[in-house]
């Protein structure tokens, strides 16, 4: 496996997993806006743990979920999949770091380094899969409660943070993708040497015989 195409790899994992842990403290997965006077003027925005609102003199209050139970169902995958993400983003920056050729971690074994390396880009692909699947989730039920005109409650647009997510998501494929179609799964080419069998060589020490005799015999004549 190319050692460029590792480090590259491992940046991108790395840097989408950096931005999982970024996007799921994120507080504006939605944002909404409602414009009054000036005194009334409040932003409103929630994310998968908290639902916060801003007025216009740039004081915030924010309100935790009070029951995980009592959400939604969306929200409650939301947020398992970001924990899925982050727990397989921690085991593909170790396996990758193991794997690499440049670590001695796993010997001079360049089969196990690749297969470990393997695995850290199955472990960079399933972060993004989960981040992927939660922000899109997240997103489809902003913009279908958003365009629903006969929906009464307040309607929020997509955030910052979903963009952090949908970032990282691609991020961590695209690193996954080239561990995985990269590294060397397969066994080495084994060196084949010649290994003489009993019948083999009997016939060629009964040929030196023969040769040496006639040759004795010859020399006289």
């Amino acid at each position: 496996m190319d050692p460029i195409i590792e480090v590259v790899a491992l940046c991108l994992g790395f840097l989408g997993w950096i931005m999982v842990g970024v996007a799921i403290p994120n507080r504006y997965w939605k944002v909404s806006s409602l414009d009054g006077t000036v005194i009334t003027t409040a932003t409103l925005y929630e994310n998968l743990w908290m639902s916060c609102a801003t007025d216009s003199t740039g004081v915030h209050n924010c309100r935790e979920f009070p029951s995980l139970l009592a959400l939604s169902g969306y929200i409650q995958a939301s947020r398992a999949l970001m924990i899925a993400a982050v727990v397989c983003g921690t085991f593909g920056v170790l396996a990758t770091l193991i794997g690499m050729q440049c670590s001695k971690a796993a010997g001079d074994n360049e089969i196990l380094k690749g297969r470990i390396a393997g695995t850290g880009g199955a472990f960079f692909l399933l972060q993004g899969f989960c981040t992927m699947i939660s922000i899109s989730w997240y997103a489809a039920n902003i913009t279908q409660v958003f365009f629903d005109p006969l929906y009464p409650g307040q309607k929020y647009e997509i955030g910052e943070g979903l963009y952090i997510g949908w970032a990282s998501g691609v991020l961590s494929i695209c690193g996954g993708a080239c561990l995985m179609c990269s590294c060397k799964l397969g066994t080495k080419e084994k060196t084949s040497y010649y290994q003489p069998t009993r019948e083999t060589i009997y016939s060629a020490s009964a040929s030196r015989r023969d040769g040496q005799s006639t040759y004795g015999r010859n020399a006289y004549v």
